[in-house]
């Protein structure tokens, strides 16, 4: 099997509430998603996905993504996409770093080597465990009222766990999660993320201000000492997000005691198979993990359940159903959230048919 032909998608992600917004005023209303298909000369097709949560989140954007992957297509036509150790060695000798070009290629590949072998990605990965994954729900930054109704509605749909989405004025912020713990009821999670969105100084003033509520820290500030200078002056579990970003980052916070949770990103690593990787370090590191991506449709949200469905329950902080977010839907078979979880799929690959309508007519094609 070799690939004889990479076409490449774009896709507009409309959100249901309109706009997400997190950290130092940023906000997304739009999202910009990238569709590979792996074409082989056997006539099958893989599909992956890539979607930045806009230009400003990490160093990546969706312009970015289609034109790195015009810069891999030469490396990648002629090879064989199941072989997932060579591919991912040859992207990484063609284009040095951008981990999140290479991530819907490596995604695409792992769907072909699930439809070769008939076997689903989340079984290649290991099996299952457990009937299903428990999902938390992003509560985008809003006043404090706002925010502490979000969480009650969204309670509704299921949900027992909330992220919020904090790093803006410490006044404000210390109020929003004083709110939100006011409303949470038991077996109910919450998170504040402050997307490394706050100084040292404003950060230990809110965990201070906090210390006596039921909440996890995220990513508090923007570098990794910053956030372990926070960590050492709390008591309230701690997470990392943004700085983790590959295995020596891994290891270097597991080493200094810096978290107690990280945040795996499919993309951000480079893709399913590095995300593997890390994902069953952590389960040596006995580290537990929310399993997601920086944003997408259908696909992502595929790839997503397969890699938390076969990650052992007791280590599985949480994960997400980027679908239910945005109002398109870019392929069928994609788990959909049931009371708060969701489920990978039995079918071969990641389980998903893309909607080619949607995706509309290849904006590049490589052959």
């Amino acid at each position: 099997m070799k690939i004889s032909a990479i076409r490449v998608y774009q896709v507009d992600l409309p959100l249901v509430e309109g706009r997400y917004s997190w950290s130092e005023g940023k906000y997304v209303e739009v999202f910009d998603s990238t569709v590979v298909e792996l074409v082989t000369d056997d006539g099958l097709s893989g599909y992956g996905e890539v979607c930045p949560l806009g230009p400003f989140y990490l160093p990546a954007f969706g312009p970015g993504a289609r034109a790195g992957i015009g810069e891999l297509s030469a490396t990648l036509l002629g090879q064989d996409p199941t072989a997932l150790g060579p591919i991912n060695q040859l992207m990484d000798m063609a284009l040095l770093g951008h981990p999140y070009v290479k991530s819907a290629i490596d995604m695409a590949c792992w769907d072909l080597l699930g439809k070769v072998t008939g076997k689903s990605v989340c079984d290649l990965m290991g099996g299952k465990f457990g009937d299903s994954v428990t999902l938390y729900r992003a509560i985008s930054q809003r006043p404090t009222d706002e925010m502490a109704e979000n969480v009650a509605a969204h309670r509704k749909d299921g949900y027992t766990r909330f992220q919020l989405k904090v790093g803006g004025n410490p006044g404000d912020d210390i109020d929003r999660i004083h709110a939100v713990a006011d409303i949470l009821t038991e077996g109910e999670v919450l998170v504040a993320d402050a997307n490394t969105g706050w100084r040292v100084d404003d950060a230990i003033r809110v965990v201070n201000a906090v210390r006596d509520r039921d909440v996890y820290i995220e990513q508090p500030c923007r570098s990794y000492e910053h956030c372990l200078t926070v960590r050492r002056r709390t008591s309230l579990p701690f997470i990392l997000d943004e700085n983790i970003d590959g295995i020596d980052a891994l290891l270097r916070g597991h080493a200094d005691g810096a978290m107690d949770v990280i945040n795996l990103k499919i993309s951000k690593v480079g893709g399913l198979t590095r995300a593997r990787q890390i994902r069953d370090l952590c389960v040596t590191l006995n580290l537990p993990m929310t399993i997601e991506d920086s944003w997408g449709g259908d696909i992502i949200t595929a790839a997503i359940a397969h890699l938390a469905h076969s990650t052992p329950e007791w280590l599985r902080f949480s994960a997400t159903d980027f679908n239910s977010y945005v109002t398109v839907r870019n392929a069928s078979g994609a788990p959909t959230r049931t009371a708060g979880h969701m489920k990978a799929s039995d079918e071969p690959g990641l389980g998903i048919t893309p909607d080619m309508a949607v995706l509309g007519k290849p904006v590049a094609e490589y052959t």
